[in-house]
């Protein structure tokens, strides 16, 4: 079954993400990050400039299936069946994102904006209800590196 975490009190989710997808592609993991275009968009300008020293490999669908088996991290508004990544799913977006159970791992990323709070509580709920048990990490009590 799917391992569903959820990350709670992210100040920026994007540069959140920067360093969870860090970590992430540092152990191997193929990730697949879903939100909106315009959270996309800021992802993927991120991805190139949040760090002198690093840089992670991405690629936005649709893209060549070349390109999206090759690259360690792939940005979606919608994960597709044919993605070749199925380890981890990043959910940066407001909704429940279709298709997850066909992931090894969710992450819902939670900001401290009270609307994107309000969403989480549904989707936290809608995993509950699907039988999912969820990991809590409060991003307040252990800082966000």
């Amino acid at each position: 079954m799917t391992e569903v975490a959820f990350h709670f009190n992210a100040p920026d989710k994007p540069a959140y993400a920067c360093r969870l997808l860090r970590k992430a592609v540092a152990a191997g993991s193929k990730v697949v990050v879903t939100a909106p275009t315009e959270t996309l968009a800021r992802l993927d300008t991120l991805l190139w400039t949040f760090s002198q020293t690093d840089f992670i490999a991405h690629v936005r669908q649709p893209a060549e299936p070349g390109q999206l088996a090759a690259s360690p991290v792939v940005l979606t508004e919608a994960p597709t069946p044919d993605l070749p990544h199925h380890q981890v799913l990043l959910n940066l977006g407001p909704q429940l994102p279709a298709g997850f159970e066909r992931f090894d791992r969710v992450i819902e990323v939670v900001s401290l904006d009270e609307d994107d709070r309000q969403q989480a509580r549904g989707r936290w709920k809608r995993y509950t209800e699907l039988g999912y048990t969820i990991v809590r990490h409060d991003l307040n009590l252990k800082g966000t590196s």
